[in-house]
């Protein structure tokens, strides 16, 4: 059987040439010369290949280390880096992740709407236990819904920059975090 990642990748590699929307299993596993069960067993629709993707973004994410350096980084700093390392996990597939987010939210596909919600959820989940974010309480729902809010706008802002390694992004970045800063929402 063929290993999952490598089937994302070819996946990718292919989405890259053909657009996501011409994007097929079966043309995947011809041109990995595998069966299409092999593909079945990991992705079994081709949605499944973007959380995939996503997934892959998330681990790069967790890869952080949190030691007594990163935690004496102001929190707004930690919760750049750690946007800013996701979304850098998905930088060699930037346009293709766009049309990704396109076929989710076409009209028909409102079950993959509703899983995207909840992927935006976890991804923030991660972000904030990688920020070592500590709101309890109100606050804590103040802080979720602001950084969900920032993490959001910067994504979409991100996927659409194509200033030099997307500065428009980072700049935009930084002022909606150092904004949470001073509302002292980054706790």
């Amino acid at each position: 059987m063929t290993d999952k990642n490598i089937i994302l990748d070819k996946a990718l590699q292919l989405g890259k040439q053909t657009g996501w929307e011409n994007l097929s299993l079966a043309d995947t596993a011809r041109v990995l010369d595998i069966p299409l069960v092999d593909i079945y067993q990991h992705f079994s629709q081709k949605d499944e290949l973007v959380d995939a993707w996503f997934d892959r973004a998330d681990r790069h994410l967790l890869s952080i280390r949190s030691g007594p350096q990163w935690l004496a980084k102001p929190p707004a700093q930690r919760i750049e880096e750690a946007v800013w390392r996701w979304l850098e996990a998905l930088a060699e597939y930037r346009h293709l992740t766009g049309q990704m987010l396109l076929y989710k939210l076409e009209p028909g596909h409102i079950h993959l709407q509703i899983g995207g919600l909840l992927r935006i959820s976890r991804t923030v989940q991660w972000l904030m236990e990688v920020a070592n974010l500590r709101a309890r309480h109100l606050a804590r729902i103040q802080q979720e819904i602001a950084l969900t809010t920032v993490f959001v706008s910067t994504f979409v802002h991100w996927l659409n920059d194509n200033s030099e390694q997307q500065h428009c992004s980072r700049r935009s970045l930084s002022f909606k975090l150092r904004t949470g800063a001073l509302l002292k929402i980054w706790k």
